[in-house]
């Protein structure tokens, strides 16, 4: 299996640092308010990374923060009123919801950066004991960038090139540090924002500390995948692999991973240009489903473009795979014959080529483009081949490739049994006895009633089916 390794720029043979262990940290979002479709797409990225790897054998220590202190929040909770904890608890609970319905399996651990401060405030003491850390006359602790030797690798950053384009933007309180490259380890609290006593000053943790602390302490001192999005990349990782690497002594992570950007209509989302689309509003036009097919069906570092296009294609092709499932499902419940035939048995071992397709895409940079294109190519093989006279068997081994593979992807390829309650039962049930009785203007009244209420019904051979809309 190979990674494409932002570190090195090339793709790499993966190799844990314990063999069938992995150790993975993934950036989460700021909660100031409900995620967005940008946040969106390393969500459901490095979710089937995870499935992946664990459908490889592997067990992976899979965890995703939540920034729950940030400027951000704290302009929120002053707009309303209320304090920032409010804010991000509010909305770490509404950002599991949409992750819920995306199918985003929740992380081995979950941690909040305002519970981890102590870890934070030990960190740099040590960088401060190692003489790679300072206090200014406020208490605002800096990194020396120019101690760490490193500065840069991930990024390929130029220090000299970093140094003037700081020197341009004049970076405000540049006067009390010892250089403009340096960045903010602790800072000192404002009125009316939360803060924790450390030795430098009453404050809170830089941005960069937080997930240094939060993977070291849940995952250990090296890892062997750290992700998020490219506009991570620097100064974010880059100043986390300073601060991680100088204090714990060791390469911090392995192999770095990072999701193209995301626009919308081909421009970059923003709400200056009033094109800022959250899961939530996503999710009141489409099944969230739609959304993870979408963003799955590109290369995860290729630029993606959203539209409302492109929404409705996803829909379709997922709609192909849900309806061959669900073919598949009723051919396994009503065949007549149980066993596999000789002729069926070539044919699935025919068809579990389109798993070593599937494996191949997903072994080269998690190519989940083409991996979908496998599992196409097996909706087609079953759609032609079982018929009526298939065994029990034949559609029931169809199936379980089928929902292995888009499990994978976390794909819902058939959706639990829904219980439909009491009213709707009762209006089948009178539809049809309507057609019984040829009255069919009922009959069609009745569909029409059910179809306003997002139930559509199909009538095959073996009875009334039904899906929601």
């Amino acid at each position: 299996m190979k990674i494409f390794n932002t570190l090195t720029r090339q793709k790499e043979e993966f190799v844990p640092l314990e063999e069938g262990k992995v150790k993975m940290y993934v950036c989460g979002p700021t909660v100031y308010n409900l995620i967005h479709i940008g946040n969106a797409r390393p969500m459901i990225i490095f979710d089937t990374v995870r499935r992946y790897l664990e459908y490889k054998g592997y067990e992976v220590n899979y965890v995703s923060n939540f920034t729950d202190v940030d400027d951000k929040i704290i302009k929120k909770a002053i707009e309303e009123g209320v304090s920032a904890e409010e804010v991000s608890t509010r909305y770490i609970a509404e950002c599991k919801k949409d992750m819920a319905g995306m199918n985003v399996k929740p992380a081995t651990t979950h941690p909040q950066a305002t519970q981890e401060i102590d870890g934070m405030i030990s960190m740099i003491q040590t960088l401060m004991d190692k003489g790679y850390a300072y206090a200014a006359s406020d208490g605002t602790v800096y990194f020396r960038v120019k101690k760490f030797k490193e500065y840069g690798k991930l990024s390929h950053k130029n220090l000299d090139d970093l140094q003037s384009g700081f020197r341009a933007l004049q970076v405000s309180g540049e006067d009390q540090k010892e250089d403009p490259l340096d960045f903010v380890l602790w800072k000192p609290k404002k009125e009316g924002e939360p803060y924790w006593t450390s030795p430098w000053c009453d404050g809170r943790p830089g941005w960069h500390i937080e997930c240094s602390v939060m993977s070291k302490k849940y995952l250990g001192e090296e890892i062997d995948i750290h992700a998020g999005g490219e506009d991570l990349i620097f100064p974010h990782h880059e100043n986390e692999i300073a601060q991680s690497e100088c204090c714990n002594d060791k390469i911090f992570a392995r192999y770095w991973m990072h999701n193209a950007f995301l626009n919308i209509d081909n421009r970059k989302m923003s709400k200056s240009l009033g094109n800022f689309r959250t899961v939530r509003e996503i999710s009141e036009q489409y099944d969230l489903q739609v959304l993870r097919f979408f963003m799955l069906n590109a290369h995860y570092r290729s630029p993606l473009n959203f539209s409302a296009d492109l929404m409705e294609s996803s829909k379709n092709a997922l709609e192909r795979i849900t309806d061959a499932a669900a073919s598949l499902k009723d051919h396994k419940d009503n065949a007549q014959a149980a066993d596999l035939t000789e002729q069926e048995q070539a044919l699935l071992a025919e068809a579990s080529g389109f798993v070593k397709k599937f494996e191949e895409a997903m072994d080269d940079d998690f190519n989940t483009a083409d991996a979908l294109a496998a599992v196409f190519e097996l909706v087609k093989f079953a759609n032609t081949n079982v018929t009526e006279e298939s065994s029990k068997a034949f559609a029931a081994g169809l199936l379980e490739l089928l929902v292995k593979l888009c499990d994978v992807l976390g794909i819902i390829a058939v959706k639990k049994e829904e219980i439909l309650d009491k009213e709707i039962e009762d209006l089948i049930q009178e539809r049809q006895e309507a057609r019984k009785a040829k009255n069919f203007a009922r009959a069609d009244e009745i569909r029409d009633e059910l179809l306003a209420k997002g139930i559509i019904l199909k009538d095959t051979r073996e009875g009334v089916k039904w899906k929601r809309a």
